[in-house]
Parts: C-alpha cells; sequence; structure tokens
C-alpha cells in the first residue's frame, strides 16, 4: 500500500496520476492481480478516462461544470455542494487489473485524480493484491 499526496493548484483539475500509480505496481512485486486506487475525500474522486489528448479532461470538467452549476441553488450551506456532486459522479476509486507486474490499461487510457474543492492538499491511496 502507498498513500499518494497530491497538491492542487485550482478548484477543479484532473491530476493524471497514472505514473506514480505504475510506480506503486512495478514496485509491489505483484505478477498477477489487482490495483485498487481510493480517493478518501468526499469533494474528490478517481477515474480512468483517456489521457493521450489534454482536451478531453478540459472537455470532462467543462461537462461536468454545465451539468452540476456552482450556483445551484443546494441546501448544504458550505459553498461545496457542487464539489459533492461531482466527486459522486466520478467515483471514489477504480480497479485495474495487474498482468505481467504492469497495469493492465488500454493503450489511451489514464488514471485521473478528481479535484473538485481545491486547491488543497489531498491524499490517495494505492493497494496492490495478488502473486
Amino acid at each position: 500500500m502507498r498513500t499518494l499526496t497530491i497538491s492542487t493548484k485550482v478548484r477543479e483539475s484532473l491530476v493524471d496520476i497514472t505514473g506514480k500509480v505504475a510506480e506503486t505496481v512495478a514496485q509491489s512485486g505483484v505478477n498477477e492481480g489487482i490495483c485498487l486506487v481510493y480517493a478518501p475525500h468526499t469533494t474528490a474522486g478517481i477515474t480512468i478516462n483517456e489521457n493521450a489528448d489534454p482536451d478531453v479532461a478540459k472537455d470532462l470538467l467543462n461537462y461536468l461544470g454545465k451539468l452540476v452549476p456552482a450556483d445551484f441553488p443546494f441546501l448544504h450551506s458550505e459553498g461545496n455542494s457542487d464539489a459533492h456532486v461531482k466527486a459522486m459522479l466520478l467515483g471514489s476509486s477504480v480497479t485495474v487489473p495487474v498482468t505481467g507486474g504492469k497495469l493492465a490499461m488500454g493503450k489511451w487510457q489514464g488514471i485521473y485524480f478528481g479535484e473538485f474543492d481545491g486547491p488543497r492538499s489531498r491524499r490517495c491511496i494505492i493497494t496492490v493484491l495478488g502473486e
């Protein structure tokens, strides 16, 4: 298990953490198994999506902003209700197979930490299980 610290600089961002997750898998010594990536936060999440074109991440953030506007009349009074909804839509974890000691991901896929209430210092827990 590894706890990754992620420092975000803006309120909303998708941070590519694929390299750090792959590094953790390589260091684990697991050849066949699974890798669980988990965000222990209610205003941040984890997702897998394309990482070849940075415009995809921008498009996703823009779409989430239109889908869940910050100025919606939420009852929660802390001013971050939209962040809770966006994190819920992303989800708090992803599981990726490990094969041959590497993440078994598609050619264009990347693992992203979604920040929706930054800037903050966040944690992401990476657990590798297998043989």
